[in-house]
């Protein structure tokens, strides 16, 4: 909270959070703190990931007041999930893809798979999502 509050003080108007050990667990870990974040901060535009991956999880962070949801995994191990959200939740949903040497990483970068990351960010080019979060873990973490 303390580092949300330090972001905001020096004018940030988006903040971009990672449950990182729910992208481990699957689920939501640190839900308590996000909504704490959210809720003393109401004008600030949150964008959150780390394991997203159902739509119970996506409503009850809107709920909470996180505007953006990146699906990361799932979008991964099943692309027609994105398109549901997207329909279902219009306007808060973000892709986060993670590559190495070009080819799409999940669970939290565990797992290397064999899609491109550009061929995946292209099949999600129609389904509406707000955009995509590309990060480069050669690069990153």
């Amino acid at each position: 909270m303390a580092v949300a509050d330090r972001w905001v003080e020096q004018g940030t108007e988006r903040l971009h959070l990672v449950d990182l050990d729910g992208a481990f667990e699957g689920r939501p870990v640190n839900a308590d703190a996000i909504s704490t974040i959210a809720r003393n901060h109401p004008g600030l535009t949150i964008q959150l990931g780390g394991g997203i991956r159902s739509a119970e999880t996506i409503e009850a962070y809107l709920e909470a007041g996180v505007d953006l949801l990146i699906i990361g995994t799932r979008a991964v191990e099943e692309p027609e999930f994105v398109s549901e959200m997207c329909r279902k939740f219009p306007g808060h949903i973000i892709v986060g893809l993670d590559g190495l040497h070009g080819m799409v990483a999940k669970n939290g970068w565990k797992e290397v798979t064999e899609i491109s990351v550009k061929s995946l960010a292209l099949l999600f080019q129609a389904d509406g999502i707000e955009s995509i979060v590309y990060t480069d873990i050669g690069k990153d973490g």
